[in-house]
């Protein structure tokens, strides 16, 4: 599945051609803080191949993300990712500042779910987010996500949401 739509956004797979999108993306503090902290474009190059190599490995990954009249708006995806020595699948969704607060991240939610439980027929998918992430708590919660447990991801103090098909 390379594309897809909601309402709002067109989901396309992610490629070569997202690479100056996803620096200015990685390159805003805000929209870091979130990701682990600022990467330079030499690590957002690398973030893309691996991402890539993804879709390759397991047939789904990242897509970027566009608002219906073409603006890149963010990325969004599906992976594989170890969290606690386990193979985890998670639901992945990060917007440009200036489309914070418009649902967009919920609408997303939903349609990576269904895709994951419904097309894919992933048993479970999780959503894992730095404890003071209130806003993308929300997000998942509203997508029927259950609170799992807490733990540190990369040094850092996580929450993991799961859902069940």
């Amino acid at each position: 599945m390379d594309h897809f739509s909601t309402s709002r956004l067109i989901a396309e797979r992610l490629n070569e051609s997202h690479l100056a999108d996803l620096v200015a993306l990685h390159l805003d503090a805000e929209v870091s803080r979130y990701l682990g902290g600022l990467r330079s474009a030499e690590a957002t190059k690398t973030y893309l191949d691996v991402n890539m190599a993804h879709w390759d490995r397991h047939g789904f990954g990242l897509w970027a993300l566009r608002t219906k009249d073409g603006t890149f708006a963010g990325r969004a995806g599906i992976r594989h990712i170890l969290v606690d020595d386990i193979d985890e699948i998670e639901i992945a969704y990060t917007f440009k500042r200036d489309l914070w607060g418009q649902g967009l991240a919920s609408e997303i939610a939903i349609a990576l779910t269904d895709i994951g439980l419904t097309q894919l027929q992933l048993p479970s998918l999780i959503g894992l987010v730095f404890v003071g992430h209130g806003a993308s708590r929300r997000v998942l919660e509203k997508a029927n996500y259950i609170l799992e447990k807490s733990t540190t991801h990369h040094g850092e103090d996580v929450v993991i949401y799961r859902i069940r098909q």
